[in-house]
């Protein structure tokens, strides 16, 4: 069978290589340990393949402070905070430390990002020495020591400094903010980060599914999904998917290999008809287990848990699946075995339940998860 071991061994290495070209080497990397990791959308220029991004979405490095650096077409530079690419979303912020300054030129057209909360501000400059008295908070990198700049988007404190002979308005425009204020903030520095979001590519749902978004290969524009953590399905159809996707070649080898087997056991005269005759072999019938699982009835009266944002459950360390090995997440439906207080996905615990009428971590007997019988009047 050493010819047989030899084949597997190729096989495996075929595939390993091919697993590896069509990945193009697009591994996840990072200016420096702290800054954020950076994947398909974004590539980091003369250190990832083109390919590897999208039209749009380049970084680079700083070479002094290893800040991971975003060009904006009309806005120049900005440094990348953080990065969620399950939401599509960034935030960014001015490597020099006076983002007032740049949202006043800032300009996001010709770019593949936008603000995901937007705020009117306006900007006086002032002469005021005693604004303290004013309760404002001054920007202090546009201010000096004869004038004071404010960002309000408060309609009372507009008014009331327009009022003033000592402030005049010089800007209004709309800054997309990481929060909206709703009028308790009378005035604000915009120091805080930017937060901008994209549209295309359209990746998110592949993220927070565990997937790995990118082209499908070096000379295409389609983007596809890779490896996403499969859901709403039996856990034995996704070991099918998974392995029909990933060798989409075993079944001709496997074909080729019993042929080669076959031949080589008819040459060698060590057919198994010939070792051992058909009225040697002893069947012994594999018993009979018979269904105990939940009727549909008892499987719609559990009850359900819309999950929110909190994600809290009856038991606190809840917070796993234990039949798909998957977190929840906020909006998911589960389902409560009411004897043991255990939770699952409620397409998960309903396959789990008509095969099997015993909960799948306390293992309690079917009759004790079972309503007890009605007894006779």
């Amino acid at each position: 069978m050493d010819i047989v071991k030899l084949i597997f061994s190729t096989i495996f290495l075929f595939s390993f290589l091919q697993i590896i070209a069509s990945q193009h080497l697009c591994l996840n990397s990072a200016c420096a340990r702290n800054e954020p990791v950076i994947r398909f959308p974004f590539r980091i220029e003369n250190r990832q393949f083109k390919s590897c991004g999208y039209p749009g979405f380049d970084v680079s490095c700083d070479t002094n402070t290893n800040h991971t650096l975003l060009e904006l077409p009309y806005s120049g530079t900005f440094t990348v905070q953080a990065i969620d690419y399950a939401t599509q979303e960034l935030w960014i912020n001015d490597p020099n430390n006076c983002l007032p300054k740049r949202i006043l030129s800032l300009n996001l057209s010709n770019s593949p990002f936008v603000g995901l909360f937007y705020q009117n501000f306006t900007f006086f400059n002032c002469s005021l020495t005693n604004y303290t008295n004013f309760q404002l908070n001054p920007i202090a990198c546009l201010s000096s020591s004869t004038n004071t700049v404010f960002a309000t988007s408060s309609l009372r404190v507009i008014n009331h400094l327009s009022g003033l002979s000592s402030c005049e308005a010089f800007a209004s425009m709309e800054v997309p903010v990481e929060w909206p204020f709703y009028g308790q903030i009378l005035s604000s520095d915009l120091s805080d980060d930017l937060r901008l979001t994209w549209a295309v590519p359209r990746c998110g749902k592949c993220e927070s599914h565990g997937g790995r978004c990118g082209p499908r290969s070096n000379s295409s524009r389609l983007i596809v999904c890779a490896n996403p953590k499969l859901r709403g399905i039996p856990k034995s159809a996704r070991y099918i998917i998974t392995i029909g996707g990933g060798i989409p070649v075993a079944l001709c080898v496997l074909g080729l290999l019993c042929f080669i087997c076959n031949r080589a056991s008819y040459y060698t005269g060590r057919r198994r008809s010939h070792l051992f005759p058909e009225s040697n072999f002893v069947v012994n019938q594999q018993p009979t287990v018979s269904a105990r699982g939940l009727d549909g009835q008892t499987l719609e009266s559990y009850p359900k848990i819309v999950l929110g944002e909190s994600r809290r459950l009856p038991k606190p360390d809840d917070i796993t699946c234990s039949i798909c090995l998957s977190e929840y997440k906020p909006k998911e439906t589960l389902k409560t075995i009411p004897e043991c207080q255990h939770c699952f996905h409620a397409d998960c615990i309903d396959e789990w339940l008509k095969l099997n009428a015993s909960c799948p971590i306390c293992r309690k007997s079917p009759d004790r998860l079972l309503p007890p019988p009605a007894q006779p009047s």
